[in-house]
């Protein structure tokens, strides 16, 4: 047997690499690095909401101190340098953001005792800077070099990749540096911060410009209208939400009763009195009833009679107002058609054939409403 094993063809490299699902040679060093910055951009990304060209401008210099003038305690705060704005501004570093910056610090220092000191290449300005400790810098060949924001959105990409992010319908998902931004600009303003101090902080000359990066969810939109009005409200008079005597109800009552009217129901808002002296034709606020039709036919018939008596008897100051009251009268009544109208539920045709055969040959319903009714 072990004859008839040591005889056996020994498989090729190509053939073992394929039963293993060999995908080749790996750098663990380069992949630990590349996740390592992955992490760190996505960490200062979210907890700034500064800008991608903003962010690789980060030096070790960049950190500065502020000391409370009422208890003394000591802030550490980033310094964003000017870019599209032109203004400089500081931002408070949270205890996470230190982390991060911890972090990348010690990741980029290595065992030596200070930074190490790289050029970078502004393609807006098309300037190179002076060698600085910038901190998102990495290896290249035997030396180092500031990162570029493609190189950014090359690792955000292997990011999703890697996590198998996908979006909602399955299709792989895509962030780009500034999504970042509007997730910090919408944590921000839906934890309480106010869009002014974020316009602020984003560096931002307008708030409309802020407004823009916030995503404002239905819950958002009833809970902040909800403590709108309740703000409103603590601001008016208390006797506004009071009990209403029975007087005052018998009132709001009667105002409904008063509005019943000839041809209709007159549309005016409680408290307010008739503004068009009763001429109840000629108003808009005047709903029709489609059972006054007939009256309201006899008004228009009455109008055209005192119409042609005008103008024979030479009453010219007349007509012009019947005319008026004639016109309004019509448009009534066409919108009393148009109430009125009625089309009925139509019947199926096994449901109608059910009917017919129960009903006798004198109650059957004719064709002709059959088919209108259908």
């Amino acid at each position: 047997r072990c004859r008839r094993l040591t005889s056996l063809p020994t498989p090729s490299l190509d053939q073992t690499r394929t039963m293993l699902n060999w995908e080749g040679p790996r750098n663990l060093s380069l992949e630990a690095d590349r996740a390592f910055w992955a992490w760190a951009l996505v960490e200062v990304l979210r907890h700034t909401g500064a800008r991608i060209e903003e962010v690789l401008e980060i030096t070790h210099r960049s950190f500065v101190s502020y000391r409370l003038p009422s208890t003394g305690e000591v802030i550490p705060m980033l310094q964003i340098t000017p870019s599209k704005t032109d203004k400089e501004r500081l931002l408070v570093i949270g205890p996470e953001l230190a982390v991060a910056f911890a972090e990348i610090i010690s990741h980029v220092r290595g065992g030596s005792e200070q930074l190490p000191l790289v050029g970078r290449y502004d393609s807006a300005e098309r300037v190179h800077s002076p060698e600085l400790p910038f901190l998102f810098q990495r290896p290249w060949g035997t030396g180092r070099i500031a990162m570029s924001p493609s190189y950014v959105v090359k690792l955000l990409d292997e990011l999703v990749t890697t996590a198998k992010i996908t979006n909602s319908d399955g299709t792989p998902a895509k962030f780009s540096p500034h999504d970042f931004r509007r997730i910090f600009a919408t944590e921000a303003v839906a934890s309480g911060l106010p869009v002014h101090i974020t316009a602020k902080i984003l560096g931002h000359d307008s708030i409309a410009t802020t407004q823009t990066y916030v995503a404002v969810y239905d819950r958002d939109v009833i809970e902040h209208h909800r403590a709108y009005i309740a703000r409103r409200r603590a601001l008016r008079p208390s006797q506004e939400y009071r009990e209403p005597t029975d007087s005052e109800w018998d009132e709001f009552l009667g105002h409904f009763a008063q509005r019943k009217l000839e041809l209709g129901t007159c549309g005016r808002a409680y408290g307010t009195g008739c503004q068009h002296e009763h001429a109840c034709i000629r108003c808009p606020m005047l709903r029709p009833d489609p059972n006054q039709r007939e009256r309201l036919q006899a008004i228009i018939d009455s109008l055209e009679e005192r119409i042609a008596e005008a103008e024979e008897r030479g009453w010219l100051g007349e007509v012009d107002g019947l005319r008026s009251s004639l016109a309004a009268a019509e448009q009534k009544l066409a919108q009393m058609q148009r109430t009125a109208t009625n089309l009925g539920m139509p019947i199926l045709p096994a449901a109608q054939s059910a009917s017919a055969m129960r009903e006798s040959p004198g109650d059957r319903v004719p064709q002709h409403q059959t088919e209108c009714r259908a």
